[in-house]
């Protein structure tokens, strides 16, 4: 497991893939709908900033911070990522006007909605490549072992979020 400390990497890899998929996991009747999006920004914070399309119901009749999920690929490149974590439809003028990056400020659109992904779990993964086949039995003995074992190549998980501190019983 990789602490909060590997999010320069996380941010790097997110700026060389650039686009994701996008989906709400909410459990409400309405919810966002799955789109690409293009990221405008990951900051310091692990949070990742992007605009989709306005849905053509009223932006006030979906929850405000829901779960979602965001896939990262390109083709050509050696690893992808997946990230889920809560997202918050930044859409009230004053918190528009209250944020301190101008960039993001500056693009909001009547046609587009903020949206702001608190990345709480990120799994990094490498594609493995045409010289990484080692013959059918060693193959094989991959995947054997990856059943048993439930293990996969190229995974690495991140926790971003820090855990609850123990409460100490009192005596």
């Amino acid at each position: 497991m990789y602490i909060h400390s590997d999010l320069p990497f996380i941010r790097e890899k997110i700026q060389d893939l650039r686009s994701a998929l996008f989906f709400s996991q909410s459990s409400s009747l309405l919810r966002m709908t799955t789109t690409i999006v293009s990221i405008v920004k990951v900051d310091d914070l692990g949070q990742i900033w992007f605009y989709m399309p306005k849905p053509r119901q009223a932006l006030h009749e979906f929850d405000r911070e829901f779960p979602s999920r965001l896939e990262f690929f390109r083709k050509g490149k050696g690893f992808f990522l997946h990230i889920e974590g809560r997202a918050f439809i930044i859409n009230d003028p004053e918190d528009l006007n209250s944020l301190p990056d101008e960039e993001i400020r500056d693009q909001a659109a009547c046609d587009r909605v903020l949206i702001k992904v608190k990345m709480g779990k990120a799994d990094y993964f490498e594609s493995m490549t045409a010289q990484n086949h080692l013959g059918w039995w060693r193959e094989l003995r991959t995947q054997l072992q990856a059943w048993l074992f439930n293990t996969r190549p190229g995974y690495r998980p991140y926790q971003l979020e820090h855990p609850m501190p123990m409460l100490r019983p009192v005596a």
